[in-house]
């Protein structure tokens, strides 16, 4: 029974020991060398103009979120488009309840303002 097991133990030790030889082999040849230049924020080749810890709105987040909850809850559709012939009317009906829902949140959201940029 323990010999069933062998492989998975060797392929996780693999793993890691790869995990922490690559980290120990780009720890001794990076060069540690810190300038002005290294430690500015990235700003795609552009000056920074202010600093990289200043505070943003929460409008910004909000509508990120809004963004991934609504594209999550639109990827659940593929599947459902897949096996629509399978599911007939209760499948339709489900799909129908579900984007309702979907669309009801949607218009709250945006009565309550959280789309508005100003």
């Amino acid at each position: 029974m323990v010999n069933a097991w062998v492989p998975i133990l060797i392929f996780i030790a693999v793993g890691i020991a790869f995990g922490v030889v690559t980290l120990l082999f780009a720890r001794l040849i990076v060069p540690q060398r810190y300038g002005r230049v290294k430690l500015e924020p990235y700003e795609c080749g552009i000056e920074p103009t202010t600093d990289a810890r200043d505070r943003y709105s929460i409008k910004y987040f909000l509508v990120a979120m809004l963004f991934l909850i609504f594209d999550v809850e639109t990827i659940f559709l593929y599947p459902w488009a897949v096996i629509v012939d399978e599911l007939a009317w209760f499948g339709f009906i489900e799909m129908v309840v579900f984007l309702f829902i979907l669309v009801v949140g949607y218009f709250y959201a945006w009565r309550e303002g959280a789309l508005e940029w100003a």
